[in-house]
């Protein structure tokens, strides 16, 4: 179960980091390189949106063998889902964006 508020703390740390960073692209490819899973948050009518933006495969892999398994995660902060898809776009392996 997602902890929403975990979430946005998250969201706040890399926010920091990439604000103090000089080169604020690399800084935002380290923290998208350093985990397993990484979800885009933005404001939606529902509350908060969530896309994934790396680890689809290793969300899908524990939600079919229902376990429990270890892995780390953060979340970054986007305006909105056009955003967090850009930003999964730009920030995938070059095979997969010449694939798309």
């Amino acid at each position: 179960m997602l902890d929403f508020n975990e979430l946005r703390e998250l969201a706040a740390d890399v926010r920091i980091f990439v604000d103090v960073a000089e080169d604020k692209a690399e800084a935002l490819r380290a923290v998208i390189a350093a985990y397993d899973v990484v979800l885009a948050i933005f404001p939606s009518g529902d509350g908060m949106g969530l896309h994934v933006v790396k680890g689809k495969d290793v969300l899908d892999k524990i939600a079919s063998s229902r376990s429990h398994a270890m892995y780390s995660h953060t979340a970054i902060a986007v305006p909105d889902l056009e955003h967090a898809e850009v930003l999964k776009y730009l920030t995938a392996p070059v095979e997969q964006r010449v694939a798309a």
